[in-house]
């Protein structure tokens, strides 16, 4: 019996891709990964260490929200969760390097 698990991240990314077809689930997980950026960061900088809960709340949080009411599909990360977050801020830098459009047509995605 084949299997229909991803076994490479090279694999995962294009699949990734796929799961955040529309520009609201794509915003609103940029808008999850800045504030988790931002919270790891004021973390680090005053050692407030709850700081770290609240990124995950908040980097989450926003992405789920988007899969669940707009995309309509379940989160990579209850499958992929290491992959998943790599995923994100790849996503994230190929956004703000404005080289993602490209790579979402390649994924079948745009």
């Amino acid at each position: 019996m084949a299997s229909n698990r991803i076994t490479t991240y090279e694999e995962f990314f294009p699949f990734y891709l796929r799961e955040h077809s529309k520009p609201v689930t794509r915003g609103l997980h940029y808008f999850g990964s800045t504030l988790a950026l931002g919270s790891v960061a004021a973390a680090l900088a005053t050692q407030m260490w709850w700081l770290i809960a609240v990124a995950l709340v908040a980097g989450y949080g926003p992405a789920w929200v988007a899969h669940f009411f707009f995309e309509k599909n379940r989160p990579a990360t209850f499958t992929y969760p290491f992959w998943s977050l790599r995923g994100d801020y790849h996503m994230y830098l190929l956004w703000l390097t404005r080289r993602l459009k490209p790579r979402l047509v390649e994924a079948g995605a745009a």
